[in-house]
């Protein structure tokens, strides 16, 4: 071990130019977090909501966050809880897809609540590519009870 303090000479623009490049590669691999909004109002038909609903679990499979906004028009204002029973059987019926990562919280004119996909939900799109997910899952769990069973 040496004793006096030891000092390294570099060539200061070499230097700088390799932590340009290791930033440069740090940014690169920094995953992109993307959010779609998916806008409802209270009083949607049903036929309208399934096909929003399907829209909102395409973008939890493809691994994107989800915010969903329910947009109250005059006298809807008044009446809240029509909005949070909509935001709740939403997350009731993409609660195998998702999970809510901010709970609905009234904002002015507008209700707000944001999805956000399980981790494996990536993965699992990708392993069923036809299929979907949920059927791969349904798959896996259907081998590993017989695998024990």
């Amino acid at each position: 071990m040496a004793r006096p303090p030891v000092c390294k000479l570099m060539d200061y623009g070499k230097f700088k130019y390799e932590s340009a490049l290791k930033a440069r590669e740090a940014r690169r691999n920094q995953q992109q977090t993307v959010i779609k909004e998916m806008k409802l109002r209270p009083k949607i038909d049903s036929h309208d909501y399934e096909t929003k609903k399907g829209h909102v679990m395409r973008f939890l499979k493809a691994g994107d966050k989800v915010k969903v906004t329910i947009m109250f028009r005059g006298r809807e204002q008044h009446r809240p809880e029509l909005g949070f029973r909509l935001l709740r059987r939403l997350e009731e019926e993409v609660a195998e897809m998702g999970f809510v990562e901010s709970q609905a919280k009234q904002d002015g004119r507008n209700m707000i609540m944001v999805l956000a996909p399980h981790r494996n939900a990536k993965a699992l799109a990708r392993k069923g590519e036809g299929d979907g997910a949920i059927e791969a899952l349904g798959d896996e769990t259907v081998a590993e009870a017989s695998a024990q069973g």
